[in-house]
């Protein structure tokens, strides 16, 4: 499946958004990636999930990989629907006290292979959370995969890594926001809107 024939899939979906977004890692963004919007629907879920296990063949035939770990929420269907496809098990890690830990009984074997799937990453900061917990369990993470790759610089991680659509979005920190400057309210998706950015009036400004 081509580059282009995923993208339209993402607005044929609505799930290629424009506004003014602050993203997980914090930075904001004119653009968003809503993946729930696309893997809503069963069947392209599926398609996708299986187009992605099949780039991970050269590992799996190594050694089974045998679980596909995922962060909450955004990545738990894609790495069911991944996980389904190597005849493996999902599960996913959620945020206790800021760190990422496995509960409701999840728990990888020593020496386990393991496949760290994410819906987007940007900045990679995630994922690599989820790969340190899995290392600090004694498994083996064979592999990283996403839907989408939207960081301006590509991420590499120090195991194969497989994404389906390459699309680099632009990001500013908070402080040097154009959108920020504008006043325009800044959306966390999933959440409340947050308060429109604050611009500084005549008086803050530095002497």
């Amino acid at each position: 499946m081509k580059q282009d024939a995923i993208l339209k899939i993402f607005k044929d979906r609505g799930a290629l958004l424009q506004g003014h977004f602050k993203l997980t890692s914090g930075l904001h963004s004119d653009s968003y990636l809503q993946c729930a919007q696309l893997l809503q629907y069963a069947r392209d879920a599926d398609r996708l999930g299986a187009k992605l296990a099949e780039c991970f063949g050269a590992e799996a035939r190594e050694k089974p990989i045998t679980a596909v770990v995922s962060p909450a929420i955004g990545g738990i269907v894609l790495g069911h629907v991944v996980a389904r496809s190597l005849n493996a098990r999902a599960i996913f890690a959620e945020r206790v006290d800021g760190r990422f830990t496995l509960r409701r009984g999840f728990a990888l074997a020593p020496g386990e292979q393991v496949l760290v799937v994410e819906d987007v990453i940007t900045t990679g900061g995630s994922v690599r959370e989820i790969a340190q917990m899995v290392e600090s369990m004694d498994a083996q993470v064979v592999g990283f995969g996403a839907l989408a790759d939207r960081g301006e610089i590509e991420v590499q991680f120090p195991a194969p890594k497989h994404t389906l659509l390459r699309l680099p979005l632009v990001t500013y920190q908070p402080e040097s926001c154009p959108m920020c400057e504008q006043g325009i309210p800044l959306v966390k998706p999933g959440s409340r809107p947050e308060p429109a950015c604050r611009q500084a009036g005549p008086a803050e400004k530095p002497s």
